[in-house]
């Protein structure tokens, strides 16, 4: 059974002159089992209240799906649990709930917020569902088996309903006309990104709203593709016999690949019998300049880029300019690619030992642990780590 890479992504702004989103979009990437959960919960109105509910629903939603509850059971015990409005007779949050495993098999429970959209060979696919009611409100209940370049998107009512009143669009930016749109983008590039696309839908709601958000607007797309790969290697092989496995693995592997260390690229050069060359102006936040080899994207200097690389994928938001330095170019390859691969040379390096060298210049291993837990907990990579 083939499995794709899911990737999973959202944008959002909240209402203008409100300090908080009233949307949450939660998503979990379950290693062991090869699911992933995404979550959309709009809070009934906006700011603070509306941020509260939202998240306790999509928690609840969260916790529920995580260990395996039946969707349809996951909808009830959190409509059983949501206040509702004593005017409005409305759940004081919508949600939708998606649980995906990586052979494409997906169920979706929706309640309020708009219908999702599928979108399958670059148009819009429409899927058969049950309506299930639980305290007379109707409840959408899919099932569908996705397909390689198939995009699922989500979205609340703040991009549905950006433009309203307009003369162009008097009853706000309908499914018709987000589909026709999102349609078009993909057409113009087949591979875009769901972060992309996610940010693309968010800003044209925003312009519907003449760049003044009347209603918080959040968007997030799901994606399924085949992955697309980084192999990292770094450190010298234990043996010295080992040289040359580790220069095949480099020499075969489908995807990007990095090497990491001076005598680890001296190692792959010698044989694989290929020059090392430096390029003088990539040189930043003292690190030395990256280098390339024919075969290989990307050679940097070793423990020293690794601690950069971490301190990085710490602190950085999406909406970050990655900076022009050996770490941050490591770190937009990492970002760009879905499956990260690491060949970790277990020969000690004398000098990483002295006592002298700053307190932060950790032993290989160790820092490449934390890149690994940063990359699957932070940015829901598929991580990888072999030792030679």
């Amino acid at each position: 059974m083939e499995k794709y890479f899911v990737e999973i992504a959202y944008n959002q702004i909240k209402k203008d002159g409100k300090s908080v989103c009233g949307d949450v979009f939660l998503s979990r990437k379950i290693k062991a089992e090869n699911r992933s959960i995404a979550i959309l919960s709009d809070g009934l109105g906006s700011g603070i209240k509306a941020n509260v509910l939202a998240t306790m629903t999509a928690s609840m939603a969260m916790n529920f799906t995580k260990i395996n509850e039946p969707i349809e059971r996951t909808a009830e015990i959190i409509m059983n649990t949501l206040p509702v409005d004593s005017e409005r007779k409305i759940s004081y949050a919508s949600f939708s709930i998606l649980d995906i495993e990586n052979s494409g098999e997906t169920k979706v429970v929706e309640y309020g917020n708009p219908q999702f959209i599928l979108i399958r060979k670059g148009k819009d696919t429409k899927i058969d569902h049950n309506i299930v009611e639980i305290q007379n409100k109707n409840i959408r209940l899919y099932k569908l088996k996705a397909e390689k370049q198939d995009r699922i998107i989500l979205f609340s009512d703040g991009v549905s309903q950006s433009g309203m009143g307009k003369e162009d669009m008097p009853f706000g930016w309908q499914n018709k006309e987000i589909k026709k749109y999102i349609e078009n983008l993909i057409n113009e590039d087949k591979y875009i990104s769901a972060h992309k696309l996610s940010r693309a839908i968010v800003n044209k709601a925003k312009k519907n709203d003449s760049y003044v958000s009347k209603d918080d607007i959040t968007c997030s797309v799901i994606y399924f593709r085949k992955p697309r790969k980084v192999l990292v290697c770094t450190g010298p092989p234990y043996r010295k016999e080992s040289d040359k496995l580790l220069s095949s693995k480099i020499n075969n592997f489908e995807g990007k690949k990095v090497v990491c260390g001076g005598t680890t690229a001296l190692i792959v050069s010698r044989e694989l019998k290929k020059e090392i060359n430096v390029d003088l102006k990539s040189s930043a936040n003292g690190l030395p300049p990256v280098s390339y080899m024919e075969g290989v994207d990307l050679i940097t200097e070793g423990i020293l880029t690794l601690g950069g690389v971490v301190k990085i994928l710490e602190e950085y938001n999406k909406e970050d300019k990655l900076e022009d330095s050996p770490a941050g170019r490591l770190v937009d390859l990492f970002l760009l690619n879905d499956e990260i691969n690491f060949l970790v040379g277990t020969k000690i390096n004398d000098a990483h030992q002295d006592p002298n060298l700053p307190v932060e210049l950790e032993i290989r291993r160790n820092v490449v642990k934390k890149i690994v837990c940063l990359l699957e907990e932070k940015y829901l990579k598929k991580v990888n780590v072999e030792y030679i």
